[in-house]
């Protein structure tokens, strides 16, 4: 199953470093029923963009979470695409997490298939969106379109041996 993991440029590093993606338990995000259920009209591909973005919106989260805790971060959102075993994943069956998964374990090096990452140009968006969160959750519409102001930002994609240059 492919699953979309939400990340950061320093987890990134850390997946150079260890040669996985952990600890577990992880969340995740994947073409579940759920997903399939909500989207009744998409392709494979297009419900697969749906779980991507939901990674990203996630790491977007991770971002604001790290920042508020003091952590300087990149402002750049960061999703690892893998391909796992149907086995390790845990798939709900709330419409309301139409695509997030849980993964008991890390997920190997091998596993991972790539990485979505901003592209540098990004950050200025990125980083006003992590910051509109708290707003965005209490209902601000103009917050909301800060964070959305994000999304329009699409992610590049990077092969697996490209992660030392990302984090490097």
């Amino acid at each position: 199953m492919r699953v979309y993991l939400p990340a950061t440029l320093p987890a990134l590093a850390r997946v150079a470093t260890a040669k996985e993606f952990g600890p577990a338990p992880l969340t995740g995000y994947a073409v579940t029923p759920a997903l399939i259920e909500w989207y009744a009209s998409g392709d494979t591909e297009e419900l697969e963009y749906v779980a991507l973005t939901d990674a990203a919106r996630s790491s977007l989260r991770m971002l604001a979470a790290d920042r508020a805790d003091g952590v300087q971060v990149a402002a750049r959102r960061v999703v690892i695409a893998a391909e796992v075993p149907d086995e390790a994943v845990t798939v709900g069956a709330d419409l309301a997490e139409r695509s997030r998964v849980r993964l008991a374990r890390a997920v190997a090096l091998e596993e991972i298939a790539a990485v979505h990452v901003d592209e540098q140009s990004a950050a200025a968006d990125v980083e006003a969106a992590a910051a509109a969160l708290p707003a965005a959750d209490a209902g601000d519409d103009d917050a909301r379109f800060t964070v959305d102001g994000a999304e329009a930002h699409e992610l590049l994609w990077y092969a697996t041996q490209e992660i030392s240059d990302l984090v490097g």
